[in-house]
């Protein structure tokens, strides 16, 4: 799992995402509106609807909250032009960040981005050299309870490329393609999810052994994160457990 997942998952299980659930939805629902808008509003036929769709309702999001995103995507609702951007830089330490962002407004959003990899010790690169550093994965995490040998026996045959153990958890990693397989197959075994989603996987990482260095990537990481057209961060850092925790 990334530094940055590690990171995310921590902040979940001290309750730091319950206070920004509404901020959560809020990106969730533009996602669904989105994936819509570019591919349709039919379920079936928009694996990356389909994604998004799942990734709402694995939040909890409300059934007809999505379902007017929905509209809003293909036009039935009148709603905002969200445009699709990303943007490469480097936090402190050499730690590599790639963020994607939906914006109604391409100006300001990247003026702000910039604004926030300034202030806390960070710079914006140029696109494509940073990029290059992550890979585009499914990923699905399943309780750790499940017997490697019974997760693999189902995961493998429905595309699965890897199967990690993460501390409570098991991560499953696919080619995001294989996602809409995979997952199904998994919960037609009695497998229970607590999440999937298409990410983007660090292919290296920059080990963060002192806490004041800990301390000054995940500053610029959770700043990111709480911009509202920020849709998610990823990064590269590698930082030792017990630091991890202890900067939370």
């Amino acid at each position: 799992m990334s530094g940055h997942s590690k990171w995310a998952s921590i902040k979940h299980k001290k309750g730091a995402a319950d206070k920004k659930r509404g901020k959560l939805f809020a990106k969730l629902i533009r996602q669904v509106e989105v994936a819509a808008r570019e591919g349709g509003g039919d379920v079936e036929s928009n694996a990356t609807l389909r994604t998004m769709f799942q990734k709402a309702r694995d939040n909890s999001v409300p059934l007809d909250t999505i379902e007017r995103a929905i509209k809003r995507g293909t036009g039935e609702l009148e709603g905002a032009s969200y445009e699709q951007v990303a943007y490469e830089g480097y936090a402190p330490n050499g730690v590599a960040v790639y963020v994607d962002v939906l914006t109604d407004n391409r100006n300001r959003t990247g003026a702000e981005i910039r604004s926030v990899f300034t202030r806390l010790g960070g710079s914006l690169a140029e696109p494509g050299s940073v990029a290059w550093q992550f890979e585009r994965k499914g990923v699905i995490v399943v309780p750790g309870e499940v017997s490697e040998d019974d997760l693999m026996l189902v995961a493998i045959d429905a595309g699965a490329e890897d199967i990690v153990r993460e501390g409570d958890t098991w991560s499953v990693t696919c080619e995001p393609g294989a996602l809409s397989e995979l997952r199904p197959a998994l919960e037609s075994a009695g497998i229970e999810i607590q999440s999937s989603d298409v990410t983007m996987l660090p292919t290296s990482s920059v080990s963060l052994d002192s806490s004041e260095a800990a301390k000054a990537v995940l500053r610029l990481i959770d700043a990111l994160d709480d911009h509202d057209d920020v849709q998610d961060v990823y990064s590269n850092f590698d930082i030792p457990d017990e630091i991890l925790q202890a900067a939370g």
